[in-house]
């Protein structure tokens, strides 16, 4: 079994419901961090906040089945992919998946802009500290807003 670590958000109709949907229908689930509201980052001015949870996961699917599963959870949730960066029912990247590195056209591991994001390590760091880089809170972009659990 491998830890694995999922960044999910939603920023479109009801953020939560589709957040607890998604959640429900991942495999293998260990923990979920609190929930995160965010400024989006990118994309076309004018968006909705997004809300924003790191799920943490013990598994044996390799980080390509991860992807599979988050793109299956993404349709089910009726995202569309008009822009890049845009407004989303539901957003699921696959972040961290134990000591494998992925690096192919559509699918990058550990994810790439991970470090860099406020919404994805304030989560990552409540369930996952020793993924945390010392001194993270100074080197990320955006700001998050703590709204509990989900």
């Amino acid at each position: 079994m491998t830890r694995a670590f999922l960044g999910l958000g939603s920023n479109l109709g009801d953020r939560r419901r589709y957040l607890r949907d998604a959640i429900a229908g991942l495999p293998d689930v260990v923990a979920v961090s609190p929930l995160y509201e965010t400024e989006p980052v990118g994309g076309p001015p004018g968006q909705d906040a997004y809300l924003n949870v790191v799920v943490e996961l013990d598994t044996d699917l390799s980080a390509r089945r991860l992807l599979e599963v988050a793109q299956r959870l993404e349709d089910a949730a009726g995202r569309v992919r008009a822009e890049r960066f845009g407004p989303r029912t539901l957003d699921v990247d696959v972040l961290w998946v134990g000591d494998v590195s992925v690096d192919e056209p559509d699918l990058v591991v550990p994810h790439p802009r991970m470090w860099e994001r406020r919404f994805v390590m304030a989560p990552l760091a409540d369930l996952a500290p020793d993924l945390a880089p010392d001194g993270w809170e100074g080197s990320v972009q955006g700001s998050v807003r703590r709204m509990g659990n989900l």
